[in-house]
């Protein structure tokens, strides 16, 4: 059979020229083998080249173009720009720089700042020469992730971020709900699900965090709070007031007719109405990036495995045993080995089965998961939270018909994005031998699937998928926001060594007249 794969367009403003670099367009200028790369036509574009755009880890791309302008499509070495970032007023600049190779012809540079500075001079060079426009001057302040110096105004920071006006995914959860009412489901929701599940209570009021706890298990609540203490520091969020579930499984199974409550997870079903978040394993790897995670939406990009053809044409699988289909995907793999290999890393929920699908098999480093042309996704106690991280690496993915959902899933497309495989698994085999038979139309999806991710799933949207939820939400509420009894406020980390001076304030237009303004006392209950 023969299918078509239309590309895909582009939403944000700078995803233009990301569309015009997109490599798997034909008709495209593209360099000759051995093409040498000019400093004055590569081009540069990113937030990383915003004073006022403020990321854990700052960054932005490079596209190779040589001297009769067309686009290098392979690497022309991964020493070949140099990157520094200097500040003119200080004499040492606490900043940690990686320029990384995506083997396409484009570099993208990340930087990560410990310090806040009054301008910056970011300098690309190609052999002693200055590339594009460069130097590229920051000026004003330009404040490190530490910095606790919020933008007053919401559509101020939505325009420097180049937000979207809407996610799919926030106007489908939110259109369930025509109020919400704080005050009611400070009583309800506690009463219904505090017993059985883990939930977090928030409450932000002045842009301060306030939180209460509900169930056994609250440990991934560092995660919220990280998220929260995160966008506070960098953008006054309207005063709001609602619960997050910490467990796997999304939690309102009402239907729309009945009484439902608004339950933030992050992961969604298609027989529950949960608002979906970004997973707290992209949002973390988001905020932790250049710090304590290895993998991330921009390292994979750097480590994407061998050249397409050098790959090795299997499906590739490993994981623990959270779902009976990965048992079969196992069982599958020893029948065909010539067309998977798919084997367990950890034993937890069938354990007593473990001498029928084991022995288990060392972990396997994510990156080098690219070593293979496909990758099987399956769902684990909810939906796989690798997806991303595989849609942005340089194989194609095969994902199975699933009921539970990521933020980004609505805006992917069968054939486009990925391969889909049946619920069972039942067609896998045939979808691989497909695969095999038709590789120009499989590199054409992966290359799809790379630049979905690479405009959708970076830092950048995370934080404006965020914001744009609690402000569309914030607006549902019916009464007002309240600091509850038995609520704890959430301070902002400390920064002793590299403190900052804040030089942004708010209007008089932009403050709210409460009588309690600062100090949220007495409690309400």
């Amino acid at each position: 059979t023969s299918r078509c794969f239309p590309l895909p367009g582009s939403t944000l403003c700078w995803c233009l020229l990301l569309f015009c670099l997109d490599v798997s367009r034909p008709e495209l200028p593209v360099a000759q083998a051995g093409s040498v790369p000019s400093a004055g036509k590569t081009l540069v574009w990113g937030p990383g080249l915003e004073a006022n755009i403020v990321l854990p880890a700052r960054f932005f791309y490079i596209q190779t173009v040589d001297g009769s302008g067309r686009n290098l499509t392979t690497s022309p070495g991964e020493k070949t720009f140099e990157v520094k970032i200097v500040s003119p007023v200080e004499q040492f600049t606490r900043i940690w720089i990686q320029v990384l190779d995506r083997q396409d012809g484009s570099f993208l540079v990340r930087y990560r700042m410990y310090a806040s500075y009054s301008e910056l001079h970011i300098h690309i060079m190609l052999k002693n020469k200055h590339v594009a426009k460069s130097p590229y001057v920051l000026e004003g302040p330009v404040y490190h992730e530490g910095c606790n110096c919020p933008q007053p105004s919401g559509a101020t920071w939505e325009e420097h971020m180049k937000c979207p006006q809407s996610f799919p995914q926030i106007d489908k959860d939110l259109s369930v709900f025509p109020s919400v009412d704080p005050d009611r489901n400070a009583q309800e929701i506690p009463q219904r699900f505090g017993q059985r599940q883990s939930l977090c209570h928030y409450t932000i009021k002045d842009n301060k965090i306030y939180v209460k706890t509900f169930g056994e298990h609250v440990g991934f609540r560092i995660f919220m709070d990280a998220i929260l203490l995160s966008l506070t520091r960098k953008v006054w969020l309207p005063d709001m007031e609602f619960f997050v579930n910490l467990g796997d499984w999304p939690l309102e199974k009402r239907k729309p007719t009945e009484k439902i409550h608004p339950i933030f997870s992050w992961c969604g079903s298609n027989n529950t109405r949960d608002i979906v978040m970004p997973t707290y394993d992209l949002t973390e790897s988001v905020l932790e990036t250049m710090g304590r995670v290895s993998l991330d939406m921009m390292s994979v990009q750097a480590n994407t495995g061998p050249p397409w053809p050098l790959k090795n044409a299997t499906a590739f699988w490993r994981g623990r045993d959270s779902r009976q289909e990965r048992l079969e995907l196992v069982k599958l793999s020893r029948a065909h080995p010539e067309m998977i290999d798919a084997a367990f890393t950890n034993f937890f929920f069938f354990k007593h089965d473990e001498s029928l699908y084991g022995p288990l098999v060392k972990h396997v480093s994510f990156f080098d998961f690219f070593k293979y042309k496909y990758q099987i996704n399956i769902d684990g106690t909810v939906a796989a939270y690798r997806l991303p991280y595989l849609l942005a690496g340089d194989s194609v993915v095969l994902k199975q018909d699933s009921g539970y959902y990521e933020h980004f899933y609505d805006e992917l497309q069968p054939w486009e994005h990925y391969i889909p495989i049946r619920a069972d698994l039942g067609d896998l085999l045939e979808k691989i031998q497909w695969a095999r038979d038709h590789d120009d139309q499989v590199r054409k999806i992966t290359q799809t699937a790379q630049q979905f991710a690479r405009n959708h799933l970076m830092g950048d949207s995370i934080f404006c998928y965020h914001y744009k939820l609690f402000q569309k939400y914030a607006k549902l509420q019916v009464t007002e926001p309240r600091v509850r009894k038995g609520m704890e406020l959430v301070d902002q980390p400390t920064d002793d060594l590299f403190p900052c001076s804040c030089h942004r304030t708010r209007t008089h237009t932009q403050v709210r007249v409460l009588s309690n303004k600062h100090t949220p006392a007495p409690y309400a209950v």
